[in-house]
């Protein structure tokens, strides 16, 4: 055995606060903390092979920048990427925390055993070959292995985990192929590791953080509703994305999910839905699809917002990362009209609310703009807007009392503009007075100040129909929320709404 020396790249602190700290959640859910928080991990399966599952998760930790002990589990080879390997787990000379599993099926139980008398409180177990494909009694003896000890078990036939925070990588897709995104506020948990990496390599490419991702498989322990239920007491995570083929106990994912929307948004992808997809569905990760229509409905009473594809389940995730809004009146500021008359389209198709700018404004944006433009909503400052011009008139209406969230749309092509408006753009939003959206479309360049702004935590669109439909989600959250936080100034706007209604 060999100790992982390696110094991490960036600082790998573990956050101050857990949810196992609540002391409410049972002890299955509390040792989810050694599969997001582990202080030595094991890969069973370590192989000198560069294209072998077990030989790309070692890696992930010894070159990721983790803190903690590094055991390779490998009897027939002496020694894999430079660390001396053991026989078990069990030959560890310290205690473990976390089981990775990348056996054959047939090994994956004695693993788990001797993983649970080393101390293991928790695993992951990549491996497939169990009820996907018909093997319902071998899932059923690794659930019961696992159900014995508390030991909360991810998988099988899942892709791993991510905790960018404490440099946590068992995802077995190369880094040169699938990127990691940044420490962030949304965590993300797909029963689909195919889907899930696809996710996870847009967060990274777009600069979007994410405090937690989990492929999860089977789900033969350790479910969505564990997951949610966990999260729900994360102080990391600020919003929950989750793609479902099914789920486990209905009852049970309805009692998690509602705990978690009271004080967190949840985005649910439903696959599956179709009778093809069903059918795929079961042979995917074994799961019971169901019907669409029931799911639908119970997302809707758990206060959990619906995404139909991945792009949306993308768009509608990010625009979590902004401060709550105070009503639902939207700003629209653009450099080209027509943008702003689509922008204005996709608000009424979604049935929102346009601002009225107040006279102040109105009087304030006319001292500013060229003869030639009009002080209405949308506010379109024409296409020979340069930053300056921008920074004025999103400093009135951020100003304007009647304005509650602002939709920004930059056309970089444009010749006057250059990419200072990206800092003109960060400073206002760093403000955190008002939610601030961005809608740009176009090419390479335009892609290249949409990941910037994206990573300072500003929720860019290719449209302002995709923007809008997520703006849609952000407000109808809003408001779902004041069931439980009737004291929010969002709430406060829409009782005094029914009063003069």
């Amino acid at each position: 055995m060999k100790e992982n020396k390696t110094p991490p790249r960036r600082p790998a602190a573990l956050p101050a606060s857990r949810a196992s700290e609540s002391s409410s959640l049972p002890r299955l859910i509390r040792n989810l903390d050694a599969v997001f928080h582990p202080k030595s991990v094991a890969v069973i399966g370590a192989s000198r092979e560069p294209n072998k599952i077990g030989n790309v998760i070692l890696r992930n930790f010894l070159e990721g920048g983790y803190a903690g002990r590094v055991y390779a589990v490998n009897p027939n080879a002496p020694e894999v990427l430079g660390v001396k390997t053991l026989k078990k787990a069990s030959d560890a000379p310290g205690k473990l925390d976390c089981a990775l599993v990348a056996v054959p099926a047939q090994f994956v139980e004695d693993a788990l055993k001797d993983s649970i008398s080393a101390g293991a409180r928790a695993a992951v177990v990549i491996t497939g070959g169990f009820s996907e494909v018909g093997n319902k009694e071998g899932e059923e003896k690794i659930r019961r292995i696992a159900l014995d000890s508390d030991l909360a078990l991810i998988g099988p036939n899942c892709m791993g985990v991510l905790n960018p925070a404490s440099r946590v990588d068992s995802v077995f897709l190369p880094i040169y192929k699938m990127g990691r995104p940044h420490a962030g506020s949304i965590a993300f948990i797909s029963q689909s590791g195919a889907v899930g990496g696809c996710i996870v390599d847009l967060s990274a490419r777009a600069g979007v953080g994410m405090s937690k991702f989990v492929s999860y498989g089977n789900a033969t322990v350790i479910n969505e509703s564990h997951l949610l239920r966990y999260l729900a007491h994360d102080s990391s995570t600020q919003a929950v994305v989750s793609y479902l083929e099914g789920v486990q106990d209905g009852h049970r994912f309805m009692e998690s999910a509602r705990a978690l929307t009271k004080n967190k948004p949840l985005v649910v992808l439903k696959a599956g839905k179709s009778r093809t997809g069903a059918a795929a569905a079961a042979s995917h990760t074994g799961s019971l699809a169901g019907s669409s229509e029931v799911y639908s409905a119970a997302f809707a009473q758990a206060g959990a917002l619906e995404a139909e594809t991945l792009e949306e389940l993308f768009d509608f995730a990010k625009i979590f990362s902004l401060p709550p809004p105070a009503g639902p009146r939207i700003g629209i500021l653009t450099n080209g009209g027509g943008n702003g008359v689509l922008a204005a389209d996709a608000v009424e198709a979604e049935g929102l609310q346009l601002a009225s700018f107040s006279p102040k404004s109105i009087a304030a944006l006319k001292s500013m703009l060229p003869a030639y433009t009009t002080a209405r909503n949308p506010l379109d400052i024409v296409g020979d807007a340069d930053a300056a011009r921008y920074e004025k008139a999103l400093s009135i209406m951020l100003k304007d009392p009647g304005v509650d969230l602002l939709v920004v749309i930059v056309l970089f092509q444009t010749a006057a503009l250059d990419s200072s408006v990206v800092n003109v753009l960060v400073r206002a939003a760093q403000q955190k007075n008002k939610p601030i959206v961005v809608v740009s479309t176009g090419g390479e360049y335009t892609e290249l100040h949409r990941r910037i702004l994206d990573g300072y935590g500003i929720p860019t669109y290719p449209s302002p129909t995709s923007a809008m439909r997520a703006v849609s989600r952000f407000l109808q959250y809003a408001k779902y929320r004041c069931r439980f936080h009737g004291g929010e100034p969002f709430c406060h706007f829409e009782q005094e709404n029914a009063k003069e209604g």
